[in-house]
């Protein structure tokens, strides 16, 4: 039987274990671990689904904004990586994972975001969760991407029509106006 644990109880090294078979070994030099270098996973988001001492996925969630081209900085949370063992796929607990984070994001004040962001597959995220590229049209990441995988899911109206460059947010997520 699956059941969601915070992943800060589970062993780090069976964490990147399950990386490495999700998305190589080579991981670290995409972009989106760019955006996730000198600051933390967001503990309170951050989720493991287990069987007992079998770890069968994980989702992270990280700190991340928009510096926007007129100065402000606007909080968002990088949703990402979720991998999911192969001996596992296939019976929904990525998009239970998915939908528990951005549930616990909704439902509280954690990190007063104004959008969640993703790099994925739009037609999976936009059909589960509602991701769209519409807003992120004129935002730059620290490395390449594909511009119709770059992916958000407003919280707040603050973030319409805004372009900046999207970078790790530490040491923890302020709010500006």
């Amino acid at each position: 039987m699956t059941t969601l644990v915070p992943l800060n109880r589970i062993d780090s090294q069976k964490i990147e274990d399950l990386l490495d078979i999700g998305f190589g070994k080579d991981r670290h030099g995409r972009t989106a671990y760019r955006l996730r270098q000198g600051v933390s996973a967001i503990p309170e988001l951050s989720f493991a689904a287990v069987d007992g001492d079998l770890l069968q996925g994980i989702i992270q969630c990280w700190p991340i904004r928009l510096s926007c081209l007129n100065g402000k900085k606007l909080p968002m949370i990088l949703l990402g990586p979720v991998a999911v063992h192969p001996d596992y796929q296939g019976h929904g607990i990525g998009q239970t994972l998915v939908q528990h984070s951005l549930d616990v994001a909704d439902s509280s004040d954690i990190t007063g975001h104004d959008a969640v962001m993703l790099i994925g597959d739009p037609e999976y995220y936009n059909r589960f969760f509602g991701f769209s590229d519409e807003e992120t049209g004129d935002w730059r990441l620290p490395g390449p991407v594909e511009k119709r995988r770059l992916l958000a899911r407003l919280t707040s109206p603050r973030l319409r029509d805004r372009a900046g460059m999207v970078e790790a947010d530490a040491p923890a997520l302020q709010k500006e106006g």
